[in-house]
C-alpha cells in the first residue's frame, strides 16, 4: 500500500508576518511595558503604590469627566448614527445617496486629531465662521448664551464629528441583515411597523447596538490629540493628564504615568471586550 502523498507546504502564513511584526512591536510590547511599570517599584521590585496613587482626588476628577465625556459622545453618536443608517436602509431616501454617505463615513471617522480641532475652531471657535455669521445676521451670540467649544460639550460635541461615522459604517450593514421575511410575517399577523421595530428588529439589533455603543465609549476615551489640540490642559481629562506625565516638564512622574496608562487600558479593553462579546452574538442572529 502506497504512502499518502505529503501535505504540500503553505506559505500562506507569511502574509501573516508583518502585521503580526508590527502588532508585536508597536502594541503588544509597549502594553506589555505599560503594565509591568505600572506595578514596579523604583527599586525594582513589584508595588501596588503606583495603582493607589490613581485613587487620588485630582485624578479621579480626570477619569470621571472622562468617561462623562465618552459616554455622552457615544450615547449621542449612536442615536445619531443610527437614525441616519435607517434613513440609508430601510428609509426613503434614495439609494445613490447611499454610497457617498458611506464613503464619507469611512473618512470622517478616522479624521481626528490637530486637523479636526482646527477645523471645529475655524467653525465655531469665538471668531469662527458660523458664531460670526450667526452673531452678524441674525444677532445671536451662541457664546453669551453659554456656549463653549473649549468645555465638556464643546468637547463631545467635536467628538461627534468620528462618532456618528463610525456608528454609522458599524449599524448599517446589522440592519441590512434585518430580513424582508420578518417584516412581512409581522404585517401578516397584524403588527404595526412601531410593533416590528419593538418586538422583532430592536430585540435582534440590540447587541449589535450596545457592542458599538461600548466601541465608541472606548474610541472617545483613548482619543488624546484631538482633545489636546482644542483645550489645552484647560479640561483635565485622562489622556490630557497622561500626557502632561510624559511630556518632560515639572509634572513628569513617569511612575504615576505607567499607572495612568494602566488605567486606560483597562477601561478601553473593558469597552472593546464588551462590543467583541456582543457582535459575537449579534452575528449569531443574523445568520
Amino acid at each position: 500500500m502506497a504512502a499518502p502523498a505529503p501535505t504540500p507546504r503553505s506559505w500562506a502564513w507569511l502574509g501573516m508576518l508583518p502585521f503580526t511584526l508590527f502588532a508585536l512591536m508597536f502594541l503588544l510590547v509597549p502594553t506589555a511595558f505599560v503594565v509591568v511599570g505600572a506595578f514596579r517599584a523604583e527599586g525594582g521590585g513589584f508595588t501596588l503604590d503606583h495603582i493607589a496613587n490613581l485613587f487620588t482626588p485630582s485624578i479621579l476628577a480626570a477619569f470621571s469627566i472622562s468617561i462623562r465625556i465618552s459616554l455622552a459622545s457615544a450615547l449621542l453618536g449612536c442615536l445619531v448614527g443610527f437614525a441616519v443608517a435607517c434613513a440609508l436602509t430601510v428609509g426613503d431616501l434614495p439609494r445613490w445617496i447611499r454610497g457617498p454617505m458611506l464613503t464619507f463615513s469611512g473618512v470622517a471617522s478616522n479624521f481626528a486629531g490637530v486637523p479636526l480641532a482646527f477645523a471645529f475652531l475655524a467653525t465655531l471657535g469665538r471668531l469662527g465662521l458660523v458664531t460670526v455669521f450667526l452673531r452678524e445676521w441674525f444677532g445671536i451670540n451662541i457664546y453669551a448664551l453659554g456656549f463653549n467649544l473649549l468645555s465638556f460639550w464643546g468637547l463631545t460635541l467635536t467628538y461627534l464629528f468620528f462618532q456618528i461615522p463610525l456608528m454609522i459604517l458599524i449599524v448599517t450593514p446589522a440592519l441590512d441583515g434585518l430580513r424582508r421575511e420578518w417584516r412581512e410575517a409581522a404585517e401578516v399577523l397584524g403588527a404595526t411597523r412601531a410593533q416590528y421595530w419593538r418586538m422583532v428588529a430592536f430585540p435582534i439589533l440590540w447587541p449589535t447596538l450596545l457592542g458599538t455603543l461600548a466601541l465608541l465609549f472606548a474610541n472617545a476615551f483613548g482619543a488624546v490629540a484631538t482633545a489636546y489640540a482644542l483645550t489645552g490642559s484647560s479640561l483635565s481629562i485622562v489622556p490630557i493628564v497622561l500626557f502632561a506625565q510624559i511630556r518632560g516638564d515639572v509634572l513628569q512622574d513617569p511612575h504615576i504615568g505607567y499607572a495612568l496608562a494602566f488605567g486606560m487600558i483597562v477601561v478601553t479593553g473593558i469597552g472593546n471586550a464588551f462590543y467583541i462579546w456582543m457582535r459575537g452574538r449579534a452575528e449569531r442572529w443574523i445568520k
